[in-house]
């Protein structure tokens, strides 16, 4: 016990109530242990109670003795609402008749109090740590996230330690960053690659050396010494930073630490943080810290070896923000430009509009023509927009059918003439394939800041406009405020897949995978139709957004794993042993209990996980990479066949893919379809098989729609083919039969 406050008058005054009422006060404004406790002694002394009174608080040092004149003393225990100890409250008093049975009940509740008014504080002083720990955690998360992007966009070693250094300090806050690499000459030194934070040339004069002497028990010789991260929570008082301490508490220096950059097993130097708050780096905020040093040093061993593959490396950078059908920026360049206007535009106290132009009945287009030819239609229109006299800050391509075009500084008759100069563009025919093909559009446009004041939300209206301007063959329609009835269709929707989910109107397709060593069919992948009472089989690119953001998405994956359960089944039965393919969502993955789901499907179905793989993309695999890594390892122990799909089109860095538990990596099919035109496409599907195998792991080919396209892919020793030349989309249970009709032929084999 340690004591924590007393108090010692000469007299007795007021009474035992008083006292409670004041002290009860006392505890309710109290914001500080030491304080409350302080006065808490002087009422209970002040009004009289007793002529002593201290506190005593647990603690791992014994109780201090003390010399007192007094005749009684009662000790009251002060327990919080736990039942756990916190220590004691002691009055003391000369007169033996003091403290009668109902002064001390009193007493005992103002002891409870006390002691609720103690765990208070200790309770606030929890949340209050903890929640600067989550802030710490928070930002580590941020800087590895900026700093995956800042991977994959950056082409040489001193521009990627740079622009990590920057990421670090701009972006995560941090108060300095930097880079060096290990000298191996006679001192040893540590030479300064990069920084961010500090004055230029400020970090070479204090002149760091890995060496094993005094002068390298720093955090960055250490961590290049040892291969090991190394910290320091509080530059004010560490002995080892003694020799630095005036400069850099000068400089607003707290705590440091120090990863080893680790290439081919070599350590090559140190990246070094420094925060301006003591006690930074704790163990979660360490351990992302890490995983970013050891991308860092994934991305300057990766820089190295493919530097004869700069051109490509080049194209898959702007993977994350190019359309590669149209050329033209992609969603995720949309909204980051979107954004940057909408910042302008709010300085400047301007307008902007966004477009949103979405091509009017371009399923029945593809349909019709073929997708490849839809492609072609797609790619001349971007050309047509693009070559307009109107000068747009960006038009982009942000889905299947869908452009849109950003004017900062236009107000809504600039935009409506702009959206009649976009539709006038469209009213000469196409040439597609030696047919001519009309094309209309149906226009949507937001506005800042009437619609919207950030990029979510203009660009969710003036997709709604566009939505209207196509339901009412408006061709054009601004954005209105008022259109609920727009929303309740929606939300019928959504109704509706709920119910059609639980009234089995789902209808399982699939889509056969053939091995290109020998031709014959390997695998299938799932897929879903709704086959809705009232508008007859919807397509899943119209159901599925609804699902993900409705949270059905579950349920929705739920039903097509044990439909696809029930017809490997059914297959098994017949003699065929063919593996199905399932996709699985980012929600699927944050799901909490999906692997005991899984669990309990194999054993409904007497299934082994031989049964199915799993297919996800990138972009569900980077929302939240630690849990999505959780989640794959243990389906992996499970025994389930895991594919990374649609690579390409997403920003992981390869050294996070490299982590990942998978077996196959999915090459988008816009790359392989692209590759027999396009150079650029043939090199960047050439780079990724080779990329992809020299990491262990095996390639799939979407997109497979041509012999040409077969034998090319061949040629590059791609693994597997998925497209219409392998075969189109049909009812899970018309495999069997087409199955049964190709049997003994192979594909790609003559």
């Amino acid at each position: 016990m340690s004591p924590a406050a007393s108090a010692d008058l000469p007299s007795r005054s007021g009474h035992a109530t008083d006292a409670a009422l004041r002290a009860y006060r006392t505890v309710l404004h109290a914001s500080d242990e030491r304080t409350m406790l302080r006065e808490i002694c002087d009422v209970l002394v002040d009004a009289g109670v007793c002529k002593g009174a201290w506190i005593d608080l647990v603690s791992d040092g014994p109780t201090p003795q003390r010399a007192a004149d007094w005749v009684i003393a009662k000790a009251l225990p002060l327990m919080a609402p736990d039942g756990k100890t916190l220590g004691t409250l002691t009055l003391a008093d000369s007169d033996p008749s003091a403290f009668d049975p109902a002064e001390m009940a009193i007493l005992v509740q103002l002891a409870e109090d006390v002691a609720s008014g103690i765990d208070a504080l200790h309770q606030k002083a929890v949340r209050q740590s903890h929640e600067q720990r989550l802030l710490l955690v928070d930002r580590a998360l941020r800087t590895l996230s900026a700093g995956n992007r800042t991977l994959v966009r950056c082409t040489e070693e001193a521009q990627l330690l740079a622009q990590m250094c920057r990421v670090i300090v701009e972006i995560g806050g941090y108060r300095v960053a930097w880079v060096g690499y290990a000298q191996h000459d006679t001192n040893r030194s540590i030479f300064p690659m990069a920084q961010a934070g500090v004055v230029e040339g400020s970090i070479e004069r204090m002149n760091f050396t890995w060496a094993d002497t005094p002068a390298g028990q720093t955090p960055p010789g250490m961590a290049i010494r040892n291969g090991k991260p190394y910290v320091r929570l509080d530059i004010a008082t560490d002995p080892m930073l003694a020799p630095f301490r005036e400069k850099s508490l000068e400089m607003g220096f707290a705590a440091v630490s120090a990863f080893p950059l680790i290439v081919d097993d070599e350590v090559i130097g140190n990246l070094d943080i420094v925060a301006r708050e003591r006690d930074a780096f704790g163990d979660q905020e360490l351990a992302v810290l890490t995983e970013l040093a050891e991308d860092l040093s994934f991305g300057i061993s990766s820089l190295r070896v493919r530097a004869r593959h700069r051109n490509a490396e080049k194209m898959l950078e702007r993977m994350a923000f190019v359309d590669q059908l149209t050329g033209l920026p992609n969603r995720i360049r949309l909204r980051e430009r979107l954004e940057r206007a909408i910042e302008h535009a709010r300085r400047e106290h301007r307008p902007l509009a966004l477009l949103t132009l979405n091509v009017d009945r371009f399923r029945d287009i593809n349909e019709v023509l073929g997708y490849r030819s839809g492609d072609r239609l797609l790619a001349q229109l971007a050309g047509r927009l693009t070559g307009l006299p109107v000068a747009p800050a960006l038009i982009a391509r942000i889905g299947v059918d869908v452009f849109a075009v950003l004017l900062p500084g236009a107000d809504a008759e600039q935009a409506e003439v702009t959206a009649r100069a976009f539709a006038r563009a469209l009213d000469d025919p196409f040439e597609v394939e030696g047919a001519r093909v009309e094309v209309q559009a149906s226009i949507g446009i937001a506005l800042f800041p009437g619609h919207g004041v950030d990029a979510d939300a203009l660009i969710m209206r003036s997709d709604a406009a566009a939505f209207q301007a196509k339901r009412d063959h408006l061709g054009i329609a601004i954005f209105r405020l008022d259109s609920e009835r727009e929303n309740r269709e929606r939300l019928t929707l959504m109704a509706d897949l709920r119910r059609g989910i639980a009234e089995n109107q789902l209808r399982l397709y699939c889509q056969p995978k053939a091995n290109m060593m020998s031709g014959r069919v390997c695998g299938v992948e799932a897929l879903v139709r709704w086959a809705h009472p009232t508008h007859g089989l919807i397509l899943p690119d119209r159901f599925i957004p609804f699902a993900e953001r409705t949270g059905l998405i579950n349920a929705l994956t739920h039903w097509v794993i044990n439909a696809s359960l029930a017809q490997c089944y059914s297959w098994r039965e017949r003699g065929i042993d063919m593996p199905l393919a399932v996709n699985l969502s980012a929600r699927n993955l944050l799901e909490p209990h999906l692997v005991e789901r899984l669990a309990g499907l194999l054993d409904t179905w007497g299934a082994t996980p031989s049964w199915l793989q799993f297919e996800l993309t990138e972009s569900a695999l980077m929302e939240d990479p630690a849990g999505a890594l959780d989640v794959l390892r243990r389906m992996q122990q499970m025994g389930f066949r895991l594919y990374v799909d649609d690579f390409g089109t997403g920003y992981s860095s390869l050294s996070y893919l490299q982590k990942l538990p998978i077996d196959a990596v999915k090459i988008d099919k816009s790359f392989v379809l692209g590759m027999q035109a396009d150079p650029d496409a043939w090199t960047i599907v050439k780079s990724t098989i080779d990329m992809v195998h020299n990491i262990g792991l095996e390639v799939v080919a979407e997109g497979t729609e041509t012999q040409l396209i077969w034998d090319s892919l061949a040629t590059l020793h791609t693994d597997v083919a998925q497209g219409s030349y392998v075969a189109d989309p049909m009812p899970a249970d018309e495999f069997a039969e087409w199955n049964a009709q190709r049997h003994g032929s192979a594909l790609g084999l003559h």
